[in-house]
């Protein structure tokens, strides 16, 4: 896919997905501006067949509606325009539900919907006034259609994403289209010892597909759904989970 020419802005994009999700698009040719509270040593940068060229870095704390609005103007005013925004922030530890704080979840709604939300209005203005629109996919989860014990908050949250998807992709068409990824256990190195001392190596039993996403292929759908293949396709929920979890039902009449 040929990005080359195309501005894009991924937020959260300086570790784990994200971070990927940023090299993909630079290897495919586009100026790509990450973000995130404090600035990393490495920025994501392309292959040697990308231009060897790496991202822009711009701080914001995107849980404010301000920062937001300024981070997109910001990013557009960097690469010249604003093409395809890539709503990858987010993310929570396990918590509670019944002894958790109300701040705890002010803040996991606030980086998982609310944010997304406030980059997504800033990035429609200026995507409306373009002659070729623009492309916004929001990264979502599993949870939000098969919350787990620990994620009442968050899951919540990223059900909140996936109608807000579906919502704006009605409201912003056809000028801007929105689209959601329902993203499965990914294997990052922050997310390792969550799922189990072994790494999530047993967990693999429990996908169709034998593994655990890469980064990459949650990246790869990003650029599926930010490009020109996918231009007839809007307020769509593309899983990238492998093929979900193998039922516990199924699993304990086998053992």
């Amino acid at each position: 896919m040929d990005f080359t020419g195309r501005a894009v802005l991924v937020t959260g994009g300086t570790k784990g997905i994200g971070f990927v999700i940023a090299e993909r698009f630079l290897a495919a040719g586009a100026e790509v501006v990450v973000c995130g509270r404090t600035e990393p040593a490495d920025l994501p940068g392309a292959l040697p067949r990308g231009g060897g060229r790496n991202a822009r870095f711009a701080a914001a704390d995107i849980r404010d509606a301000g920062a937001a609005a300024a981070l997109v103007e910001h990013a557009a005013g960097l690469l010249g325009r604003l093409d395809v925004l890539v709503n990858n922030a987010g993310g929570s530890p396990s918590a509670d539900a019944a002894t958790v704080s109300p701040r705890f979840v002010e803040r996991i709604v606030s980086l998982n919907l609310l944010a997304p939300f406030y980059v997504s209005q800033a990035a429609n203005t200026i995507m409306q006034g373009q002659e070729t629109g623009g492309a916004i996919v929001n990264i979502g989860s599993v949870s939000a259609h098969d919350p787990q014990p620990g994620t009442a908050a968050y899951s919540a949250a990223k059900a909140g994403l996936l109608t807000l998807t579906r919502a704006l992709a009605l409201e912003w068409s056809p000028k801007v289209r929105v689209n959601h990824i329902t993203a499965g256990l990914v294997r990052t190195g922050a997310a390792a010892s969550v799922y189990g001392p072994d790494g999530g190596a047993a967990l693999a039993d429990l996908i169709p597909m034998g593994r655990m996403a890469a980064p990459g292929d949650v990246a790869n759908a990003c650029l599926y759904l930010a490009g020109d293949l996918s231009s007839y396709v809007t307020g769509a929920d593309l899983a990238v989970h492998g093929g979900g979890e193998v039922p516990a039902r199924y699993l304990a009449t086998r053992r």
